[in-house]
């Protein structure tokens, strides 16, 4: 029997979102005269659970609010998206060339290209063959639990190198035969961006936003900051700390967010330079300004061997915190 990828809705990232003591009403529900009221969406953004809250006196300026929002989603999903054969991304990787790449693409992927860049090639945007090697090999009726050969990783891993990455002229293109793009290490906190400066747009000044990434727009409106539960890698129904923040995002990063094997030795975090994935028994969770710097920093951080001693100067850059907890011994280390 084959082995099944284990995932929560294919949710790469463990942030789980709670209403500080404060039940929020269905979408539905209308706000009494003059004063905000919670509205929520929930449902999946790039296969991860997400959710939007947004604080509005006017039912009707709420509705329109968030089906904009849904909407600049969905048109950003058909960019992004590995899983749609249409989106701009997937093309780019079935031909190796985008000639008029939108324009968010091209943004994207240059900052990807840029924190690849700053890491020394750890944070790697070209890692999708690999990630499609394990995800083939453990989908065999016979895979072997030691994972694909070193021959199979050495010639996967020859065209993976963000280096190889062209822009020009609008277009994106790939030096080498077989490249593909992934951007699941930083396009949630991308689109999370996006629909919180949408909101902003639109005059609200109370939101959070989840979509795998939470961004908070300021506080709610009684003062109080939003509550963030961070659950340990192993069980989501265990909470390792909850976080008070009052703007700016926090995303959680963790190997086990998606397996290929029961040991989770083998998971969607992986590293090119050392061909291992990430340490299914840690995550990391970042504070940052921008739930894009978040993402990229938290899957980073995911990624290195040390990262309380090799993370501190990538936030640093960014203005950001983060701590590594890790089941051995449930630590929760800042750094």
């Amino acid at each position: 029997m084959g082995t099944t990828m284990r995932a929560d809705l294919t949710r790469r990232r463990v942030i789980s979102i709670l209403a500080a003591g404060v039940a929020l009403p269905a979408f539905a529900r209308g706000a009494r005269a003059g004063n905000p009221e919670p509205f929520r969406w929930q449902g999946i953004v790039l296969g991860a659970a997400a959710d939007l809250t947004l604080y509005a006196a006017d039912r009707a300026q709420a509705g329109d609010a968030l089906a904009a929002a849904l909407a600049e989603i969905a048109r950003l999903e058909g960019i992004f998206s590995l899983y749609q054969p249409d989106s701009a991304l997937s093309r780019l990787n079935r031909e190796g060339r985008l000639d008029a790449a939108p324009f968010e693409l091209r943004e994207l992927l240059s900052q990807a290209i840029q924190l690849a860049a700053a890491s020394h090639g750890r944070f790697e945007p070209t890692i999708q063959p690999l990630w499609k090697l394990l995800a083939d090999h453990f989908a065999g009726s016979d895979a072997d639990p030691a994972g694909p050969s070193a021959a199979k990783l050495a010639a996967v891993r020859a065209v993976v190198d963000y280096r190889a990455v062209r822009f020009g002229e609008g277009a994106i293109v790939f030096d080498r035969p077989g490249m593909q793009v992934t951007l699941n290490g930083i396009a949630q906190g991308y689109i999370s961006d996006r629909i919180g400066a949408l909101l902003k747009q639109r005059g609200f000044s109370h939101a959070l936003v989840n979509l795998g990434e939470a961004l908070a727009i300021d506080r709610r409106p009684d003062g109080g900051a939003w509550t963030i539960g961070v659950p340990a890698p192993d069980d989501r129904a265990h909470l390792v700390t909850k976080l008070e923040i009052a703007g700016g995002a926090v995303a959680t990063s963790a190997g086990r967010g998606m397996t290929f094997d029961a040991s989770g030795r083998f998971n969607h975090i992986i590293d090119p330079q050392r061909l291992v994935c990430a340490d299914p028994d840690r995550s990391i969770t970042v504070l940052a300004p921008s739930a894009a710097i978040a993402d990229g920093l938290s899957t980073l951080g995911a990624l290195l061997p040390d990262p309380r001693r090799d993370l501190p100067p990538h936030l640093a850059a960014f203005g950001a915190r983060a701590f590594v907890y890790s089941t051995r011994g449930n630590s929760i280390d800042w750094i």
